[in-house]
């Protein structure tokens, strides 16, 4: 079975993908960590700002440390998949149908 001009493309650049990845993740020096708290961090320490709003949370209890609980945060971020999901499920099938009815 021989491929066809738009297999082949789609190997190679899936391809050049992997490796660029690979290669970045491999030989690239440093730490990945995640970015929720190191926006404002720099920002107090580069230019020496302070932060005029509170957490949402903290304001509404009236304690400065409180944090929410790990299985809610978890549940806020599967509500927050849920819901990106259905949207792109909707335009998808809104596409699909569309070409269904041509």
């Amino acid at each position: 079975m021989a491929l066809s001009k738009n297999q082949i493309i789609y190997i190679a650049g899936f391809g050049a993908i992997a490796v660029l990845v690979i290669g970045t993740l491999a030989f690239v020096p440093g730490e990945f960590g995640g970015s929720d708290g190191s926006g404002g961090d720099a920002a107090e320490n580069d230019y020496g700002s302070t932060p005029w709003t509170g957490d949402l949370f903290s304001i509404i209890t009236g304690d400065p440390d409180y944090e929410l609980p790990g299985e809610i945060e978890s549940m806020l971020f599967a509500v927050q998949a849920a819901i990106g999901a259905i949207i792109i499920g909707f335009f998808i099938g809104m596409t699909y149908a569309k070409k269904k009815d041509e």
